[in-house]
């Protein structure tokens, strides 16, 4: 008799126990954390504000439109809340505040910062602590060798070898039917961005047969560029290209009109596909090359241009901000294929839950990078558009030359 209540009572305390784990189970949070970090102010906020924010900013709004995530573990939506903060475009300070938002703040997932120097700084961080790392103003040479190191990490821009393959496809053709000469001017700013695709794309250029007969480097936040692109006006080379960022893209620009320096091939980097650029330069932006371009014919692109604006009243840029939110469309999805805000799983569904369809075409991250996409865009009539490789979906003619500013 007694061995009966013992087993009764067991049974009760078990019940209990499974009837509390139930509930727990079921007791789904009041929303869903997502941290960032971000260049609010500083030297690198002019890129942020054009490429991340905006990105980051839509897609909050869209998730809470329809109420949020839908979690299958919960069998409800989530809607989502944003922990912001500002590394007042500092390293250090992304590095401690994203440590952070992981350690205290217990966010169920943080987006990444802008810059490729800020993405691999906090990359450790995200590794350490298990969080998808869904880096997209990022890129690497030793890529392949960093998604190895650190499995929580994805790149979803170009590795600087496919710049220069896009570029060297658009300058060889010209080359090869006698238009412009083998010479180049290569300008980049001495950040982790300009030294990686620099040094990424130079070797590209020079196995093509192009010499490059004015190398520079010059100081992120430059205040005058002046001597260099009066250098660069009297090499001789009919190419001009710089990996700069946005205030030096802009004021490269700016000098080269002011100083008459027309080069056949004038192409600037991050910043260049930024609609700012467009109603800046106007009908002096027809013609120039920029890195990267897209397809803006693509599946729910228009939509999203125009959820931007009436959200925001920003336009959207022709490069990285739809890649941008293309990553988000991406986590979306990977979460709610996941079922769960279990980060292990989540990570597993964005790397083998793909391909993953967005604004900018289908994405699959199952070897970490992105895969073939743009390299090379250019402003024509008002619109930057993608012309390298020439045989993705969309991609336009090259107008050549560049009209005289």
């Amino acid at each position: 008799m007694k061995w009966q209540l013992g087993r009764l009572a067991l049974a009760a305390a078990i019940g209990i126990v499974a009837t509390a784990s139930v509930a727990l189970a079921a007791d789904p949070p009041k929303s869903i954390k997502i941290g960032y970090v971000v260049s609010l102010s500083g030297v690198n906020a002019q890129g942020a504000a054009v490429t991340t924010l905006p990105a980051y900013k839509l897609w909050v709004d869209d998730v809470n439109k329809k109420g949020g995530l839908m979690i299958k573990e919960f069998n409800k939506r989530i809607p989502v809340e944003v922990v912001e903060y500002d590394d007042t475009s500092n390293a250090e300070a992304a590095v401690r505040l994203t440590e952070r938002l992981m350690t205290q703040d217990k966010v169920d997932f943080v987006l990444p910062p802008w810059s490729t120097g800020f993405n691999l700084a906090v990359a450790p961080v995200y590794a350490r602590n298990g969080y998808p790392h869904l880096a997209v103003t990022a890129n690497s040479n030793d890529a392949a060798n960093l998604v190895k190191q650190m499995p929580t990490l994805f790149f979803f821009l170009n590795e600087p070898r496919n710049f220069g393959g896009a570029l060297v496809e658009v300058l060889g053709k010209l080359k090869g039917e006698n238009k412009i000469n083998n010479k180049l001017v290569m300008f980049n700013v001495a950040d982790q961005f300009g030294a990686e695709a620099s040094s990424g794309v130079a070797p590209v250029l020079k196995n093509a047969g192009f010499e490059i007969v004015v190398s520079k480097s010059y100081p992120l936040g430059a205040a005058d560029l002046t001597n260099e692109i009066k250098e660069a006006k009297a090499s001789g080379a009919d190419m001009f290209i710089a990996y700069s960022y946005p205030p030096d893209t802009f004021m490269l620009t700016n000098t080269a009109i002011t100083q008459g320096y027309n080069p056949k091939i004038f192409y600037t980097a991050v910043g260049t596909a930024f609609a700012a650029y467009g109603a800046n330069f106007k009908e002096k932006a027809n013609g120039v090359l920029g890195l990267g371009g897209w397809d803006p014919s693509l599946p729910g692109a228009q939509e999203y241009v125009q959820r931007q604006m009436a959200l925001l009243n920003r336009a959207a840029d022709g490069w990285a901000a739809p890649v941008t939110y293309a990553s988000l469309q991406v986590l979306e999805q990977a979460i709610e294929k996941a079922g769960t805000l279990d980060r292990k799983k989540v990570l597993d569904a964005v790397e083998n839950g793909g391909p993953y369809q967005t604004i900018v075409g289908p994405v699959d991250l199952k070897s970490h990078i992105r895969g073939k996409q743009w390299g090379v865009g250019q402003w024509q009539n008002g619109q930057f558009v993608g012309i390298a490789p020439a045989d993705l979906h969309g991609a336009k003619p090259i107008i050549f030359p560049k009209p005289a500013w």
